[in-house]
């Protein structure tokens, strides 16, 4: 506490000492602290001390010493102290080791240990004191919250939580912001005024008393609500640390710049981080990067199904919340939760998730499931927060150990569910090198005023909001580089210097666009390409062949879901780039001349893969596909008008990526429609159903090569090119009748044929 707060307390008559102390030698050190203290500073009021161990058990801390000591005079300061045992005299955060999960928190000492401590390293003993206020001053706050005058005993129960906090508070100036942990939520949720005119709205809902509902909503409160310590803070951290280690570079590449405005947004703003799911290594490494750079700890949401033994209990113990997986038949859960999530926002605890339904079997960012974010959406708008800032986290990595086991579930294989056993098994996979983890942040979507989570087109737009701007800072990576060049001239396998050529022509032009690039590529090499196809080799991900007069790579037989997982992760980026390739293709086909036939097509594409990816609005589409094609040839759109000018035009579209790009998605689509085509027109086939024929017969389709890879053999694919026959009424006879339905069935499948063969024309004109 400072010198000016010390001499604050000289106006008062009266001062209550809290001395939080666990043992006897705490109480000793506090006592003669106290001492020094008031010699120092002449300090004269009367002091009335009472121990309470609030460290030793924060959420519910014994008060009945407090309780015949607020009958004094409403002027008396309340001034709370604690011992704060320092871990090092250098580091804030040194790991806990084996021996403190037997003997107990290094930081929370029992006495033998605390009197070795003060015997070796009385250095590492600092006394603090928390921010005093008057009884008066904590009534009028705890008036404040409840709505109603308190008893003695809640005014006990909640000073003594103040005290804890204004500890805390202390204590963290010499140990970190990373420690900034809530304190007794439960009471306060239970003791507030607006949790209580919920339960009331609750028991006109259902009928039921609200005492009742109170009794269970603590039931709710003990399994949701988060518990986390420093202590735990510190395993978690060790444990966050020693995962990722497990296959990636010590040293996770962060936009500095972007942190920090994460910080000061976090500070000032209720906020959300939501991080795209590529793998289970995510929330281990958005933990870990938050604790590291001295973050207060965001509390991560996430299915019950994670909750189980080991790391669930280290993980609520480190703020995880873990949420039931269906409770919409459930007012009193929700109305808790809700209630639990606008209080973290409240207090400027941020909350984090994985952005779900984004990238994850595929790659691909898909369009989002709505779940977390509907839950905290409706808690901000049912407690009125103001300004929610919801963050997007770019997550991204050179490989990946989940990708193999995406390709199967892909395949049809069936998920197995997560268990310890599970979780021992994966973290065995990851002992394997790769390569580096990289982080980013994007613009926060800020709302407000936060709308009603009913309003669907509302939270679809802010949903979507957040897919677009994960998606400019995600950055391209090498890996994803090789195996987009590689999948897109296979069969043919590349030359080294081939592949060079290919991905510096590719990383020039994402260069030339201001496209984030990761620092492998910004300094791009021979020996660095060597290296890391090595390393993708020794995974098994690519073949090299060395044995003939030159060194080629192709990618691995049975691999190719695998590679284009990676590959998928950066197709956004040079998507329109594609479109306008084949737009041009078809115009040089079909002898046409015109902008106008230019823009049919291109949008025609577009539409025909709506399900697939995130588009800018049709304006800005335009725009960027005029800015792509104007780099080539300004006033593209009027020469368009004379004939062979789009024969031209394409002639000059170095690199050209069609190929690399939409070449999966058109197979994929083609194997949908011919299903369909061959389906009886008065049967209606089931998404599901459909998906098992599509398995099948691309397996089949694969063998006869009228596919040219395994990565267009997917369950989401076939998922997506369903839900476009379902858009382009191809499901069912309708008014129309029998026969126009099987007609049109079949002219969508030559289409996705003729789009196929185009595609291929596209690979022979950019292949050596």
């Amino acid at each position: 506490m400072s010198k000016e707060a010390w001499i604050g307390l000289k106006s008062r008559e009266r001062v209550i000492v809290i001395l939080d102390v666990a043992h006897s030698i705490e109480q000793q050190e506090l006592e003669r602290y106290l001492r020094a203290a008031i010699h120092e500073h002449a300090i004269d009021a009367e002091l009335h001390e009472c121990v309470l161990p609030i460290a030793r058990d924060p959420e519910n801390p014994p008060t009945s010493q407090l309780e015949p000591l607020l009958a004094l005079p409403g002027d008396t300061a309340v001034l709370p102290l604690r011992v704060v045992w320092k871990t090092s005299l250098q580091e804030k955060t040194t790991r806990p080791r084996v021996r403190d999960l037997l003997f107990g928190n290094p930081r929370r000492p029992k006495p033998a240990r605390a009197r070795r401590i003060l015997r070796n390293h009385p250095e590492r003993v600092v006394c603090v004191a928390g921010r005093s206020a008057t009884i008066d001053e904590l009534r009028d706050r705890l008036t404040e919250r409840q709505g109603v005058e308190s008893t003695t005993s809640a005014l006990a129960a909640f000073i003594a939580g103040q005290a804890g906090l204004a500890l805390d508070v202390a204590e963290r100036r010499l140990q970190g912001s990373r420690y900034k942990v809530p304190r007794s939520v439960a009471n306060n949720l239970l003791s507030s005024y607006k949790f209580r005119q919920a339960l009331e709205e609750v028991s006109e809902e259902t009928g039921r008393s609200t005492d009742d509902l109170l009794s269970e909503s603590e039931e709710i409160m003990r399994e949701l609500i988060s518990r986390p310590q420093p202590f735990w803070l510190d395993v978690m951290a060790q444990l966050n640390h020693w995962v990722m280690r497990l296959g990636y570079d010590a040293d996770v590449v962060i936009n500095r710049e972007g942190l920090e405005r994460v910080r000061q947004w976090s500070r000032e703003y209720p906020t959300a981080l939501l991080w795209t799911h590529k793998t289970h290594v995510d929330g281990f490494a958005m933990n870990s990067v938050f604790f590291d750079n001295d973050f207060p700890n965001p509390h991560i949401l996430g299915g019950v199904n994670m909750a189980f033994a080991g790391l669930g209990f280290v993980a609520r113990h480190a703020g995880g919340i873990f949420i039931r997986r269906s409770f919409q038949d459930d007012p009193l859960y929700k109305t808790v939760l809700r209630q639990y999530i606008g209080y973290l926002m409240e207090k400027r605890f941020p909350l984090s998730w994985a952005f779900e339904g984004t990238r994850s079997r595929v790659g691909k960012l898909m369009p989002p499931r709505y779940g977390l974010l509907k839950y905290v959406m409706d808690s901000a708008h049912a407690t009125g927060a103001r300004n929610l800032h919801i963050i997007p986290v770019s997550i991204s990595y050179d490989l990946i150990g989940d990708v193999r086991d995406y390709a199967l579930l892909e395949s049809g294989a069936t998920k197995r569910p997560e268990s310890l056993s599970w979780f021992i098994g994966y973290l065995r996979g990851l002992r394997q090198p790769m390569g580096k983890i990289y982080f980013d942040f994007g613009e926060p979507v800020i709302l407000d005023h936060v709308p009603s989570p009913e309003d669907p087109r509302e939270l679809q737009r802010v949903a979507f909001a957040v897919g677009v701007e994960v998606n400019r800072v995600t950055p391209i990576t090498l890996p994803s580089l090789i195996c987009m060049v590689l999948l897109g001239s296979a069969p043919q396998a590349l030359t080294a210097e081939e592949l060079s050529s290919e991905l510096n022509a590719l990383t020039d032009w994402a260069r030339k666009r201001n496209i984030s690039l990761t620092q492998d590529l910004e300094e791009l090499d021979a020996a660095h390409i060597e290296s890391l196809t090595e390393k993708m080799s020794s995974t098994g991900l690519l073949t090299r062949y060395d044995d003939g007069p030159e060194c080629v790579y192709t990618i691995a037989a049975e691999q190719h879901t695998v590679a284009s997982y990676y590959r998928n992760t950066v197709i956004h980026f040079f998507l329109n780039k594609a479109i306008a390739e084949l737009a041009l293709q078809h115009l040089v086909q079909q002898d046409l001349v015109g902008p106008e036939e230019f823009w049919a097509e291109a949008e025609r594409l577009r539409d025909s893969f709506k399900f697939e990816f995130f588009y800018a609005p049709k304006d800005e589409f335009r725009r960027d596909i005029t800015d792509e094609l104007s780099r080539y040839q300004p006033g593209w759109e009027a020469a368009l008008l004379e004939p062979g000018a789009a024969a031209k035009l394409f002639s000059r579209l170095q690199p050209r990526m069609a190929h690399g790009v939409l070449l999966p998605f058109a197979e994929a689509y083609r194997v949908v429609a011919d299903v369909l085509a061959r389906q009886n027109t008065s049967e209606v086939l089931s998404e599901k159903d459909c998906v098992q024929q599509c398995l099948a017969y691309g397996r089949q389709a694969y063998l006869q090569r009228r596919i040219s890879s395994e990565a267009s053999i997917g369950q989401l694919f076939f998922r997506n090119g369903y839900r476009l026959m379902e858009n382009l009424d191809l499901l069912e006879v309708g008014d129309q009748g029998a026969e126009c339905l099987a007609e049109r069935r079949l002219l969508v499948a030559q289409a996705f044929r003729e789009l196929q063969r185009r595609i291929e024309r596209v690979r022979a004109a950019a292949i050596p």
